[in-house]
């Protein structure tokens, strides 16, 4: 590529962009010519911007630097903060993030996710179930979604019997592009659960937050309630990867056998669908310190984005990185994260993609589109807001 494409808050920071055309093209151009790249204000703040695997995992592994707890995603300059800041997982720098992190740790570790198997399992098979056979649905909201929207809220301790209102307020929000704590009926609901959970604690990471401490002190409401807006929000990227995944499939049908015909290359797709999908965008952090970026002098207040994408395509660290190949090894993405941020449930995510690529192998003797997928129009988040299949059982 010679020509420079338009680079700006215009264009990246479009979400339709991100929906209707290719910005992987602007970020191949940007990781050659300015891989370090200085956006001016408009209705979003302004911000540097980089494209380079190498410099956005530097960026995370640097939290002394780089700092979270002002948000990690670029929000109208009119809207301030996020108002989460500094209150949970994923908005908090050391030490409280340490913290915060032992306390919901032990549900999302090893031993944690293989205990909860059987669960993702049978979850898995209901949400089939209900879809084969059938004319046609929509992977995206019909299988992914309810899927992982099931089981954090069977880790959270909501009851069974409400998941399904919860899957329906979710849906309503993620549509909407707006934060969780924006829907009243699940701020409503969770404060309810919480108050239920403070009476009468149950084996569940939802009396965790409630009963554990951090410097020796509870959480406040507040922080409890965000804490599990937090949990749920992030399972758009995982349901995301899931789409993604299959579509990646539907799309390279040559790996789909591949798969099928040797079941020793699961671990290896699962990882090839978290790079080619990179389901967050962007991330952002803030520098609490003036320091440097191949020359470029980053000032204390700056923000940074690190598209998300553009690493797990770069060049430098991929042999060809625009082929889908489920064999792939080595494979350094960072599609969820770095450093102290690494995401918390890496390891229920990639369980749950196995589960569902294993029972799908297993029981479906064709997946085939039935419509034209239909991409979010979000510079937070990206993959397929729907997916129409058959599934045909065999």
């Amino acid at each position: 590529m010679t020509t420079a494409p338009t680079i700006g808050p215009a264009t990246l920071t479009d979400p339709e962009t991100h929906a209707t055309s290719d910005p992987h093209a602007l970020w191949t151009w940007m990781r050659a010519h300015a891989p370090v790249h200085w956006h001016p204000a408009t209705d979003l703040p302004a911000f540097w911007s980089l494209t380079r695997h190498a410099d956005i995992r530097a960026v995370y592994r640097d939290t002394s630097t780089f700092s979270s707890a002002r948000g990690v995603l670029l929000r109208p300059a009119k809207a301030g903060d996020d108002p989460g800041g500094g209150l949970t997982l994923a908005l908090t720098d050391a030490p409280r993030h340490k913290q915060l992190r032992v306390l919901i740790a032990d549900w999302f570790n090893t031993r944690a996710v293989r205990a909860l198997e059987g669960y993702v399992r049978s979850a898995t098979r209901a949400v089939l179930d209900r879809t084969t056979g059938t004319p046609g649905c929509d992977f995206a909201t019909d299988v992914a979604g309810r899927l992982s929207l099931s089981v954090i809220s069977h880790i959270l301790g909501v009851p069974d019997e409400d998941h399904e209102d919860l899957y329906r307020w979710t849906n309503e929000a993620f549509e909407a592009h707006s934060s969780l704590v924006a829907h009243p009926d699940i701020v409503g609901y969770f404060m309810e659960l919480l108050y239920r959970r403070m009476e009468k604690p149950a084996g569940d990471l939802l009396s965790a937050l409630v009963h554990g401490t951090v410097d020796g002190e509870l959480l406040t409401e507040e922080e409890a309630v965000l804490n599990c807006e937090n949990l749920i929000g992030a399972t758009e990227n995982g349901r995301l990867a899931l789409i993604g995944g299959m579509k990646a499939f539907l799309d390279h049908p040559d790996q789909w056998q591949r798969l099928r015909d040797d079941r020793s290359l699961l671990p290896s797709a699962i990882e090839e669908i978290l790079r080619w999908t990179s389901s967050a965008t962007h991330s952002m952090r803030v520098a609490v310190r003036p320091c440097e970026i191949r020359g470029r002098r980053i000032e204390a207040g700056d923000r940074v984005v690190l598209w998300l994408p553009s690493a797990n395509r770069d060049e430098a660290m991929f042999i060809d990185p625009y082929r889908f190949d489920v064999s792939r090894s080595p494979n350094r993405h960072i599609a969820l994260a770095a450093g102290e941020h690494f995401c918390i449930g890496s390891t229920l995510a990639r369980a749950e993609m196995r589960i569902l690529f294993s029972e799908l192998l297993d029981s479906m003797n064709a997946i085939e589109p039935v419509g034209p997928a239909r991409a979010l129009r979000s510079i937070a988040v990206n993959g397929p807001e729907s997916l129409p299949v058959r599934m045909t059982a065999g």
